[in-house]
């Protein structure tokens, strides 16, 4: 052997030593990583090529009333409702239709405003929680639901009742669901499986379902 041979080790591995220093440091470098895009994006510091999109006029008739409004196009109905007419009453949930808060009824068919674009219904009829009242006198539904105690927190009644509005009106002109046993009936009978699964994609956090059957059913005329 080469008496100037280097006495290093080369087939040694490599020691690395994990410290607390390096977790914090390791983990403080990737969640600025995470975070510095989006925080650059919600600044407008990302440069964009592509140019803005031009407004658009959208006509439409809500709870009986004509509104005209000029929004970008990407809005959501549900954006729209809240942010620049100020019903509030269609609420954010998930905002990305997992939840049903955000029910509202387009030409008495059920939607889930947050899932759509206001543009999508230039000219159509939009009736949220606030238009089901006349005046003093609540919609059957609303009443149903304040005798049979359908809501604690309340969140998602707005959505329940604008969901089980459109659910009997679907149930009446004999729209079968998935749990409906015989399909040659013109209108099925709401029997509280009916009604849980037709209802299934309103979520409520309370738990209060035994109680929105309840109130559901007696709104139907079913109840005693």
């Amino acid at each position: 052997m080469d008496d100037h041979e280097s006495n290093s080790e080369p087939d040694a591995p490599n020691r690395f030593e994990v410290t607390r220093r390096t977790v914090i440091e390791t983990g403080t470098a990737a969640l600025l990583l995470t975070a510095l895009p989006h925080a650059a994006l919600a600044a407008g510091a990302v440069d964009n090529d592509e140019p803005p999109l031009p407004p658009a006029t959208v006509a439409l008739e809500i709870n009986g009333h004509a509104h005209s409004l000029t929004l970008d196009p990407r809005t959501t109905l549900l954006d729209a409702l809240r942010e620049h007419l100020a019903l509030t009453g269609s609420k954010k949930g998930c905002d990305h239709g997992q939840c049903g808060a955000c029910t509202v009824l387009i030409e008495g068919r059920r939607i889930n405003s947050c899932l759509t674009l206001a543009v999508m219904h230039d000219g159509q009829s939009v009736t949220t929680i606030e238009g089901l009242a006349h005046a003093e006198t609540l919609h059957p539904l609303q009443a149903a639901f304040v005798e049979h105690d359908g809501f604690q927190c309340g969140y998602c009644t707005s959505g329940q009742i604008c969901s089980a509005v459109g659910m009997l009106a679907e149930s009446r002109s004999g729209m079968p669901s998935y749990v409906t046993d015989d399909l040659t009936k013109p209108a099925t009978e709401l029997t509280d499986i009916e009604i849980r699964e037709r209802m299934s994609g309103n979520i409520c956090r309370c738990a209060a379902y035994p109680n929105i059957v309840a109130a559901i059913k007696q709104a139907a005329g079913l109840a005693t």
